[in-house]
């Protein structure tokens, strides 16, 4: 082997992620298994909504339970933008050699999209007003739904409206290079495409679907109400 192609291997180390000509610099396949990382993620989120559920139970015990079961997504939602995808916002130029919990759950998440691996503008950005804007503000849902706050739904239908959009953009963006430039991000077993690129994904159109649909019935019967009354009063 000549010094040339040493020096290109030793800079671009081969890896498992598509497509193969894309250079991961520092390459390091991860330490933790893949059961590993999976069961150590599900137990901090089994420990973070059992946690928040014991302090509902002290700061709002009158709370229902379709507000507790909102509060448990917000309080997840929040986590993960927040934490795990600032995460990579903060730590974009340094995917490929992280050895670190959240590195490599992200290098096995990338299986099924290699651009968190090369900081992809597109990603890059999107992770970003994620983790600035709905990590936060679902933060702030929290406070507002134990509260009972008047502005819980205006905040939520933007949250959600906000995740909507941003899913429906990684989607796109990923489609279109896969169907009109031939460029796939995503090994080609069946799992990683369907169990981590497009379930994992469609979580977050489903559930905000269903908060944003909610909020807009509120928000619509609460405007139809306060008509109905101005209108009773001019007929005073």
């Amino acid at each position: 082997m000549s010094a040339q192609m040493l020096n290109s291997t030793l800079s671009h180390p081969p890896h498992p992620y598509y497509p193969i000509e894309a250079e991961l610099i520092g390459y390091l396949a991860n330490e933790w298994s893949v059961l590993s990382l999976i069961s150590a993620f599900a137990a901090g989120w089994a420990g973070i909504l059992g946690f928040t559920l014991l302090v509902l139970s002290f700061v709002a015990p009158k709370l229902g339970k379709a507000d507790r079961v909102a509060i448990l997504w917000f309080i997840l939602t929040g986590c993960i933008h927040f934490f795990f995808e600032g995460y990579f916002v903060v730590n974009h130029t340094r995917m490929a050699p992280a050895q670190d919990f959240f590195g490599q759950l992200w290098k096995e998440y990338s299986l099924s999209d290699s651009r968190y691996l090369t900081s992809d503008p597109f990603v890059l950005c999107m992770e970003t007003i994620t983790a600035i804007l709905w990590g936060p503000l679902s933060f702030a849902l929290v406070y507002l739904i134990a509260a009972e706050h008047p502005l819980r739904h205006p905040v939520q239908l933007i949250v959600s409206v906000g995740q909507i959009y941003g899913d429906v953009l990684y989607y796109a963006t990923s489609m279109f290079d896969h169907y009109f430039h031939g460029l796939s991000y995503c090994r080609p077993e069946a799992y990683y495409f369907w169990g981590y690129y497009f379930f994992m994904n469609f979580i977050w159109i489903v559930i905000p679907a269903y908060y944003m649909t909610k909020s807009i019935c509120v928000m619509s019967r609460a405007v139809k109400f306060a008509n109905e009354a101005a209108g009773q009063r001019k007929s005073k």
